[in-house]
């Protein structure tokens, strides 16, 4: 078989650009550095130190928010402007092939050029800077690609339980990460594998949370909108926020589960690609976010893991580990974060190839 979907390049819509910090710092009106090698305009950008621990934090910055606007996965900080001062650092700009970089006071939470430190950057492309959806009860702007199956979608809440908000995919998406913007507040994950009555949180290691109504409502996505419930803190009046939607794409995307088996031959989970990226989170009880790319660890096993939810610095951990396959993964360790027998697991993954391209030629195991 093959792909028809416009995806048999999946790194023109996701990809995973490495840099080292040069210290060079920011003047008034100016960029310290350019990352470039990402291969495309990038919309969303998510980069994290690798080789520093205790004060580098995760930092998300998208196009509609505008690149200077700052969220840390890993804390419940409301949206900063990086700019300011230019004493902490952070993204400024995206540009055709990367993004650009304002650096100022070494150490601080979002500083992205520390001299001799390794940065991993997670690039999405989504379709600019967005445009007003109505498709919903509140009014948002979306930047959607429908190739890729991920958009951005910013809104500002009502106060209503079932509130509905356009998100511009066309299908409805499998997975959902929202995070208030203007206030303090947990970053919320709908997966479609979750029962429809929980939801996770980014910064936490928290198992799946009931009480879901007040989140996304009890309620599945459609095609055209998702819903919200009427906590403060995803749909609090007058707060304005930002959700990362992503729909499943045959050959690019998944956003599965899977049950662990105890064993260092640990449980194949079927992706239907190569993948370049996995971040997955067991559900069933504690356990971090672990995020897993084949740019830091290009051959098997890979055991170079960041998680979402700290800012600690990539670790190498000899008994968690993964192989990725032409078709899929498999964890090799035993260990309860990745692998517990009957432990459940919720993943996202995204391609480095598909299974099979458009010119029938199968790819190949790492």
């Amino acid at each position: 078989m093959s792909y028809t979907n416009g995806l048999d390049k999946p790194d023109l819509y996701f990809n995973t650009v490495l840099y080292t910090g040069d210290s060079a710092t920011s003047t008034a009106g100016t960029l310290a550095r350019t990352i470039s090698g990402v291969g495309f305009q990038p919309d969303f950008v998510w980069v994290k130190g690798r080789t520093t621990g205790g004060y580098d934090s995760h930092g998300l910055h998208d196009v509609v928010r505008t690149a200077p606007k700052w969220l840390s996965s890993d804390g419940t900080s409301a949206e900063a402007d990086v700019t300011t001062g230019f004493n902490s650092g952070g993204i400024g700009s995206f540009t055709s092939d990367g993004f650009g970089i304002y650096s100022g006071i070494a150490g601080t939470t979002t500083n992205y050029n520390t001299s001799s430190t390794n940065y991993a950057s997670w690039n999405w492309k989504a379709n600019g800077t967005g445009v007003s959806n109505t498709s919903g009860s509140i009014t948002s702007t979306v930047s959607a690609n429908t190739t890729s199956g991920f958009s951005i979608v910013s809104y500002t809440g009502n106060g209503s339980s079932g509130a509905t908000i356009g998100h511009g995919l066309g299908v409805a998406p499998k997975m959902i990460i929202t995070k208030q913007r203007n206030s303090a507040g947990n970053w919320f994950v709908y997966h479609n594998k979750l029962p429809v009555t929980e939801y996770l949180i980014l910064n936490s290691t928290v198992a799946g949370q009931t009480d879901n109504e007040i989140i996304y409502n009890d309620t599945i996505p459609s095609s055209t909108t998702f819903t919200v419930g009427n906590y403060s803190q995803i749909n609090g009046s007058s707060n304005t926020f930002v959700s990362y939607c992503f729909a499943e794409k045959k050959g690019f995307s998944k956003f599965g589960s899977y049950t662990g088996n105890g064993s260092t031959d640990g449980t194949f989970v079927y992706t239907g690609f190569k993948p370049a990226f996995v971040m997955f989170k067991r559900t069933d009880t504690t356990s971090d976010w672990n995020i897993y790319d084949t740019a830091r660890a290009p051959n098997n096993v890979n055991n170079k893991v960041l998680q979402s939810n700290l800012s600690n610095a990539e670790s190498t951990p000899s008994e968690t580990v993964f192989d990725y396959l032409s078709n899929g993964f498999k964890p090799r360790g035993s260990p309860a974060s990745i692998n517990a027998s009957g432990g459940t697991y919720i993943y996202m993954a995204f391609a480095e190839n598909p299974f099979v391209t458009s010119t029938g030629i199968p790819t190949t195991a790492r």
